[in-house]
């Protein structure tokens, strides 16, 4: 959406859709529990999203995170436990009662009818007067920036501009939440980057907007939620603000799952002020300590890009030998076997990059590792 596009959107249409979107608009799983015979896809889940937040719901495939926004939705009845919109208790509501919009990944734009009558579809079930739908999907399409394309049919439009539309079908009835299911893993990937910008400029549009994002793109979480929840076999391992869980996971799974973290075990030897001293092999080692004294063995945690093949005032030294080498372009990655354990480092392509099978020293900041436990409590 370009700046223009706001512009011929304005601020009275932004705020139309977001009147809407008021405190009523948090979303609560209260112990959510939905089996089917004797699969579990979710299981005792509890967490909220707060008004005016975009929550990413993150996981492996199977993990439950559709299956949680479709129990938002209405479209799943839970086995046990409670959902809430606000103070409602929306989970016997039928899908049509809960003002909520959706947007699936594959569009589900109605293909006999224009862009205006997509738009208007939600607007003319609820038989509102033909004056007022007029005027919600013109103020619609302008904040999605699609004023000018009414006329044109779904097969006239390339991806991007279809998913706009999703969104702008789903604001017109002025949702309370907006309801998002992996809506850009059918795009490529720069359309993929044009549309998650959007998306951001759309929120900073209708700031009151509250936001469940169904996603496996640990990028697209990180880069639109402002906080982030971890899923793993129907139930909730980590939830916590996005640039806190990525630096300070806390267990595993999480530290693995966002960002792909280089995890050694190391033995906690003693502590220099914030800094724990950590002994890997015959090396020592050191780095923050945000969660208190972990115990005798422990996780240390650095993300492959804070490895360096400089030392440049590096306090951290790690010597191993080069497994794999891998050029991408603008980044290269190169992994280095440590003690035993595989580490991952991905930087700026090197002129003479290493050469497998060759010794290899890597450097990092104390700052930039941390330490978790396999099953550390959830992030706050």
């Amino acid at each position: 959406m370009s700046g223009a596009a706001l512009a011929a959107a304005g601020t009275p249409s932004a705020a139309a859709v977001s009147d809407a979107a008021t405190p009523a608009s948090r979303i609560e799983f209260v112990g959510v529990t939905v089996a089917y015979k004797r699969a579990v896809a979710l299981d005792s889940l509890a967490f909220a999203v707060e008004p005016g937040e975009i929550m990413a719901l993150i996981g492996p495939s199977g993990c439950g995170k559709t299956t949680a926004l479709r129990a938002v939705a209405g479209f799943v009845q839970p086995t046990a436990g409670r959902v809430l919109i606000g103070e409602r208790d929306v989970t016997a509501l039928p899908p049509y009662a809960r003002d909520v919009g959706m947007v699936v990944q594959n569009y589900a734009l109605f293909p006999h009818m224009r862009v205006t009558e997509n738009v208007a579809f939600g607007l003319r079930a609820r038989k509102l007067a033909e004056a007022v739908v007029r005027a919600r999907v013109e103020d619609c399409l302008g904040i999605v920036g699609m004023t000018g394309f009414g006329e044109r049919l779904p097969r006239e439009l390339s991806g991007g501009q279809q998913q706009r539309v999703a969104i702008a079908r789903a604001l017109a009835i002025r949702p309370r939440v907006l309801l998002l299911d992996e809506p850009l893993s059918a795009l490529d990937a720069q359309i993929r980057r044009a549309m998650l910008g959007e998306l951001a400029r759309l929120h900073r549009e209708l700031p009151s907007l509250t936001v469940l994002y169904v996603t496996h793109d640990q990028t697209e979480a990180l880069t639109l939620a402002d906080r982030i929840a971890i899923l793993r076999g129907g139930r909730l391992v980590a939830q916590g603000r996005s640039a806190r869980l990525y630096h300070e996971p806390p267990n595993r799974f999480a530290a693995e799952f966002l960002g792909h973290a280089n995890l050694l075990e190391v033995a906690v030897v003693g502590s220099e002020g914030a800094a724990a001293v950590l002994r890997l092999g015959e090396t020592l080692l050191r780095a923050r300590q945000p969660h208190g004294a972990i115990g005798a063995r422990a996780l240390l945690c650095v993300r492959p890009h804070a490895l360096s093949l400089r030392r440049d005032g590096r306090e951290n030294t790690l010597v191993g030998h080069v497994s794999d080498v891998v050029w991408q372009g603008e980044l290269q990655t190169v992994e280095l076997v440590v003690a035993g354990a595989k580490l991952r480092i991905s930087g700026t392509p090197a002129r003479e990059p290493p050469l497998p099978g060759g010794e290899l020293s890597v450097h990092f900041f104390t700052d930039d590792a941390t330490l978790i436990a396999e099953d550390g409590a959830l992030a706050a």
